[in-house]
């Protein structure tokens, strides 16, 4: 058995690579795409699900065929007569409906549930990772990761429910007016009637329906997106005592989730009420029909009992099928909320022909660079400064001067609207995003550090280093006396001791050493320092700025900063101000110049820089 389990199992790898660079936008297509990828197990689901609704509906012959046995026979007989009979009845219910029956539980369970869900999931993840900076500072992160999740369960629910489900219902519905038109055309004709009244009240209703599923859950995921942006932010909102302010604001949201799905559970009422009127009143009319073509000698008491067991049966099999449908409708629209995320172009991509970044000597070059995040104006125009291997350069300027966009444009976050950012004379545009990136380090103002060991957390930019190494950049860092205390609430201590989301269980100097401590270890060509120490002590920092001199010899370093002082033994300064470099030069000189430099100098209040 383990051997059929694991079978099955594997049918379907769900890490196969991405079926495609362009994910179709509607969910028909997205659905379409991801089935053909998984088309034999579907195949078979589609098979067993009509054998199973054809045995279903020869079990109700039997029942027929019995009462027949039972009105003409004589009881002492009864098996004696009819025993090839009985036994091939009782073959067909004990082994054949369990064969099928098990063959369409390991498809379920065991292929499509933990193969096809997660394919999709993964496969959108993938997407998802794909795409540039400014998708996710556009988007809740719960939001996200919430779509991702539910479009492989979404997609998964939607195809059982549809081969297993409403295929069997169809098949069964089929097969029952071949069976009552057997007996006597005019059954099927009223079954045909019964099945083409539920289709126009179906046709109504779910264009509605669809449409306010896909309402329904695109409000469901933007308030658990709310939701989840309380929760991560848990500190601010309880530092502000704006508890009611957010639960207001919270049920502004569940105000708008609820109005969207209070018209869609009306319609709901609707059809179900319209369909059981339907049902009722040919359950009556099939069941009385049949009852006179009896009285007349149309039919057995058999093909009575035949009748009135199938028609009941598809009574019940209609409204599941209501009920399925609704649960189709509201996976439909869960699907195609996803879908529309999932499948948002990527902005920033690979070139067809991009190749690896090779750094000899670390120049850089801004030629004529322009960049809007795509407003039209503003932030940079026309920036243009070179920076020689090895060069050590400080950027300066009032808030919004646009300093750290040089770092997110050199890292390509983002794409240049107009002009080259170059390494060693290679456009960024023509490498690929992975190696530019692991050329180079970065320790940014905002340290934001994965829910992971310490270990993991500074060994990312480098997994194959090993202890020894580790340890001597969290030396360096000033980090090892602090890491070597650390406990967390599984005990767990030192290196393995667990940092909480985003290392909210350490302080923010803690953080940044941790951040130190990870880009020592990765020792890249290319260092930007977009307020590295922002969050040290003073006398932390002074050792910090020590042991970041030698890590920064041999390499080029771009270092953004507001605290002047931590910059101004820097090889060059330059001072920016409207997107546009406005003096450069040394701390000396610049200061001797008098301009905006100086007077940024002159303004600052405890080594920091007010605002212009």
């Amino acid at each position: 058995m383990q051997f059929i389990y694991r079978l099955f199992e594997g049918w379907i790898d769900p890490f196969q690579p991405v079926a495609s660079r362009a994910l179709p936008s509607s969910a028909l297509a997205f659905l379409r795409l991801y089935v053909w990828q998984c088309r034999w197990p579907f195949l078979l689901m589609l098979v067993l699900g009509g054998l199973t609704a054809a045995i279903e509906a020869g079990i109700y012959s039997f029942i027929g065929t019995i009462v027949d046995m039972l009105d003409a026979a004589r009881p002492e007989r009864l098996f004696s007569d009819h025993a090839l009979t009985l036994l091939g009845m009782a073959f067909v219910v004990l082994v054949l409906r369990t064969v099928v029956a098990a063959g369409t539980a390991l498809v379920e369970e065991q292929t499509v549930i933990p193969g096809f869900n997660n394919l999709i999931r993964w496969q959108a993840h993938r997407r998802i990772m794909d795409q540039s900076l400014g998708f996710f500072h556009d988007e809740f992160a719960g939001r996200i990761s919430s779509k991702v999740w539910q479009s492989g369960q979404a997609a998964g629910e939607f195809m059982v429910t549809l081969l297993q489900v409403v295929w069997y219902i169809l098949v069964y519905a089929v097969a029952t007016m071949l069976m009552l038109g057997d007996l006597d055309v005019r059954l099927a004709l009223l079954v045909a009637l019964w099945l083409v009244a539920f289709v126009i009240i179906a046709r109504i209703y779910v264009p509605r329906i669809r449409e306010q599923s896909k309402a329904s859950a695109h409000a469901a995921s933007g308030l658990t997106g709310r939701l989840v942006d309380t929760y991560t932010n848990i500190q601010t909102v309880k530092l502000f005592g704006s508890r009611d302010g957010e639960s207001a604001g919270m049920q502004d949201q569940f105000g708008i989730y609820l109005g969207v799905l209070k018209r869609f559970t009306r319609n709901l009422t609707e059809v179900r009420s319209l369909m059981s009127l339907l049902s009722g009143a040919m359950m009556v009319a099939i069941s009385g029909f049949a009852l006179h073509l009896w009285q007349g000698g149309g039919l057995t008491t058999g093909d009575v009992a035949l009748t009135l067991g199938l028609v009941l049966r598809l009574n019940l099999l209609l409204g599941r099928m209501l009920g399925q449908l609704n649960g189709l409708f509201r996976l439909f629209g869960t699907l195609q909320d996803s879908v529309e995320l999932i499948s948002r172009p990527v902005t920033v991509t690979d070139a067809a022909d991009a190749r690896p970044l090779v750094v000899k000597q670390g120049g850089l070059a801004f030629e004529n660079v322009t960049f809007h995040y795509g407003k039209g104006e503003g932030v940079l125009e026309n920036l243009n400064f070179a920076a020689r291997p090895g060069e050590k350069i400080g950027i300066v300027g009032p808030s919004g001067a646009g300093k750290s966009t040089l770092a997110t444009l050199l890292l390509r976050f983002h794409d240049v609207e107009a002009g080259r950012v170059l390494i060693d004379g290679q456009d960024v545009r023509e490498v690929t995003q992975a190696s530019l990136r692991a050329c180079i380090g970065m320790v940014a103002q905002d340290t934001s550090l994965l829910h992971r060991s310490i270990r993991d957390n500074i060994l990312y930019g480098r997994p194959d280093a090993s202890e020894a190494d580790l340890v001597a950049a969290t030396t360096q860092a000033h980090a090892l006396g602090f890491i070597e205390e650390l406990v967390d609430m599984k005990g767990r201590r030192g290196f393995d001791a667990q940092v909480g989301e985003r290392g909210v269980k350490l302080s923010g100097g803690q953080r940044q050493r941790i951040a130190i401590a990870r880009v020592l270890l990765k020792n890249a060509p290319i260092l930007i320092l977009d307020e590295a120490t922002s969050a040290l002590d003073s006398e932390v920092e002074a050792v910090i700025q020590e042991n970041l001199a030698p890590l920064m010899v041999g390499k080029t370093v771009l270092a953004i900063a507001h605290r002047l002082s931590t910059i101004a033994a820097m090889d060059r300064l330059l001072v920016m101000d409207g997107g546009r470099i406005v003096e450069e030069g040394n701390h000396d000189a610049l200061l001797a110049r008098g301009g905006l430099y100086a007077d940024l100098w002159a303004r600052q209040s405890g080594g920091f820089l007010a605002e212009a």
